[in-house]
């Protein structure tokens, strides 16, 4: 299995990213890995050439840059010929932790959709407190959704849930304003009654309150309201951690209680840290496009990689293929 890397992406990069396939090569031997981006400075970090390769480029998408633009004018950047690894057959899945929008550019334009996927999506697995964690689709790759995107995204987070998380059956809970049945907008409504319709384990509306306590195992959302939740996850556990870190720094008896605290307070922050389940798969697409957290350290990178691999053993874009065929004839006929 190889998997191709965008060496350049994200805020420690190369770094990170070296370090972190070097790790994966270690742990899984039947891993090839091939780092895209400046080799002089992918080299500077590499201490092992065993089973990964370079494929040298000087142009980089940067953060700053417009997405589609970018992959369109920057041909040679390291993120599109990852992608062009993955299209040309020389690669089986690519990974980035650059720019989300020029990689679902490069996802849609070069690796290409599923026939009969309207909408890829963007989707991480988000920690739960019983450290089972979530499948949340989609938290930014498109605003606006039909029901039958929602259905669709339901689908590709199930067999994602079932087929790398090893989750039976998964519980599929659509987010909404209120648990009720009939609860929400025009397109919750809708969305509710064709999942409720389907073979799926359809568990109904779910609330952002309890969606760290595990409700579902895939949770779908229109992108807009996917990515407002993920923030306010993401702010509130960056929020609570600082508030603690004020407090326990606050007095000399509070210094000597953070010391015997510490062990136990980064087990907790490292259980609230979604990177370690991997990064954001964009579901929908002809093979595995993984999303690394832009502030991705080597072990993130690391979870990265080890879903990607995952993801391509448990052939979860060749079911996710026979599962929307399967749905197109069904509602032709």
């Amino acid at each position: 299995m190889k998997i191709a890397i965008d060496a350049m992406g994200g805020d420690h990069a190369p770094k990170t990213v070296v370090l972190g396939a070097e790790k994966a090569v270690a742990a899984f031997p039947d891993l090839k890995v091939t780092l895209v981006g400046k080799e002089e400075e992918i080299r500077k970090y590499l201490t092992k050439e065993e089973r990964i390769t370079i494929i040298h480029t000087d142009e980089v998408i940067e953060a700053t840059d417009e997405p589609v633009r970018a992959v369109r004018r920057k041909k040679t950047a390291s993120m599109v010929l990852a992608a062009q690894q993955v299209k040309e057959g020389q690669a089986d899945a690519c990974i980035s932790a650059g720019n989300t929008g020029a990689l679902m550019a490069a996802g849609l334009f070069v690796v290409g959709r599923i026939s009969g996927v309207e909408r890829p999506a963007l989707s991480p697995t988000m920690p739960t407190v019983d450290g089972k964690g979530f499948v949340m689709l989609d938290v930014g790759a498109n605003v606006d959704a039909k029901p039958v995107h929602l259905y669709q995204y339901a689908v590709m987070g199930s067999i994602y849930a079932e087929k790398v998380r090893g989750i039976a059956s998964p519980r599929v809970g659509l987010l909404n304003v209120g648990t009720e049945d009939g609860k929400g907008n025009d397109l919750t409504k809708q969305a509710f009654q064709l999942l409720k319709d389907s073979s799926l384990n359809f568990v109904g509306n779910v609330e952002a309150r309890d969606l760290l306590q595990g409700v579902a195992d895939v949770v779908v959302s229109d992108g807009f309201t996917g990515n407002v939740a993920l923030k306010a996850i993401e702010g509130t556990a960056m929020s609570v951690f600082s508030m603690l870190k004020k407090q326990l720094t606050s007095s000399f008896t509070s210094k000597l209680a953070a010391g015997v605290l510490k062990p136990k307070l980064l087990e907790l922050k490292n259980q609230m840290d979604y990177s370690e389940y991997g990064g954001a798969a964009l579901f929908g697409l002809q093979a595995p496009v993984i999303k690394a957290h832009g502030s991705s350290d080597a072990q993130a990178i690391f979870s990265a990689i080890r879903q990607t691999r995952e993801m391509v053993l448990g052939g979860v874009t060749p079911t996710i293929t026979a599962a929307i065929q399967e749905t197109a004839l069904q509602t032709e006929e």
